[in-house]
């Protein structure tokens, strides 16, 4: 079985596909669409452009009067979750564009989120007509759907994953911020999830701007804790004094640490890094170790891995930590010497060399 999340678009995926269709449009040509599906191009595709061939194979299908096609859609699109369910939403991405067609458009979108999700069409909407988009996701924001109100924070992400980027919000995200104002203490996890990635997002642009809206959460809980050290994560990485700050990290001591390792690790295993420390007094410290990874042009790039944060007391601490060098597909290894270092609130206390055979 494939671990490909672009082969669960299987026969018997489409086969479903094309029987939800039917009970709702009798005169949809099942074999004809399935043999349209698996054409000679659909092995080399991936998944967006999976996604993408199915949608306009569906155009293909379906009535020409769009308004009829998306009625027939939305009936067949109940049982259809998940990543694999969002060529529903790009059906409109692909067909739905027009002025004329908007409002049912959206209209759509808000109902194939609660199925799968709309974050990637949306994108569209907001590229031609940011200013009505966002007062409509302003309004989404307090719909009583936990998947539209998660859309509403998703949708605009000015740096959305896999997605388009939005340049107007890139440069200036501040018309969103009523929208992760409504919803940063939403009783369900997965929109205060949405938010602190959207905030997150803004922080690698306008990191005053991220910091000046968490400091303006009123709200004060576990959850909402959550949400702003996630929000500001990228910032508290980099070692940014406010971010750190914020949650109680204050510069400590550090001239008695040290890191022991091997010389030298085999590419493919694991070496094991143990960092110690030596605190003057109790104090809550965010540690971390960072590697510098040699890349292809000689120069050494710098990753941030977080270990712990909590209170440690006055005195020796140890830690240890195994690193993996096992080939990952984000990540290229190249042999020579790298570099390890420790991180205590956002400090570098440390560093050491060794050797990626």
């Amino acid at each position: 079985m494939s671990d490909l999340l672009k082969d669960s678009y299987n026969k018997k995926y489409i086969q479903k596909l094309s029987e939800s269709i039917s009970t709702h449009y009798p005169s949809f040509d099942n074999s004809k669409f399935i043999k349209s599906i698996f054409d000679n191009t659909w092995e080399s595709l991936e998944l967006k452009e999976r996604m993408r061939h199915i949608s306009k194979t569906l155009g293909k299908f379906l009535p020409q009067d769009y308004k009829k096609s998306i009625e027939i859609l939305i009936k067949a699109a109940k049982g259809f979750g998940g990543f694999e369910g969002m060529f529903f939403p790009d059906f409109i991405e692909v067909y739905g564009m027009e002025k004329k067609n908007e409002k049912v458009s959206l209209k759509a979108l808000k109902y194939f989120t609660t199925q799968s999700s709309s974050e990637f069409a949306i994108r569209q909407f907001l590229l031609r007509d940011q200013k009505n988009i966002v007062e409509l996701l302003v309004k989404w924001s307090c719909d009583k759907n936990y998947h539209v109100r998660r859309l509403a924070s998703e949708g605009c992400r000015p740096r959305l994953p896999w997605a388009v980027q939005l340049p107007s919000l890139v440069n200036d995200p501040r018309p969103i911020f009523p929208i992760l104002k409504n919803l940063y203490n939403d009783e369900e996890l997965y929109v205060r999830r949405s938010v602190a990635n959207n905030i997150n997002d803004i922080s690698k642009d306008h990191p005053d701007l991220a910091l000046k809206m968490v400091k303006s959460f009123e709200v004060k809980s576990p959850e909402v804790e959550w949400v702003k050290k996630h929000a500001l994560r990228t910032l508290l990485k980099k070692g940014d004094k406010r971010a750190l700050s914020l949650f109680g990290f204050k510069k400590i001591k550090t001239d008695k640490c040290s890191i022991k390792c091997a010389k030298a690790v085999k590419n493919g295993e694991s070496i094991e890094f143990i960092f110690n420390f030596d605190l003057e007094k109790s104090s809550l410290v965010r540690v971390e170790y960072a590697i510098y990874f040699l890349r292809k042009n000689g120069n050494l790039g710098k990753k941030v891995f977080k270990i712990s944060e909590r209170k440690f007391d006055k005195g020796p601490h140890k830690i240890s930590k195994s690193h993996s060098f096992k080939k990952i597909t984000t990540r290229v290894y190249y042999p020579g010497v790298q570099k390890v270092s420790l991180i205590l609130n956002g400090e570098e206390a440390s560093i050491k060399s060794f050797n990626l055979l």
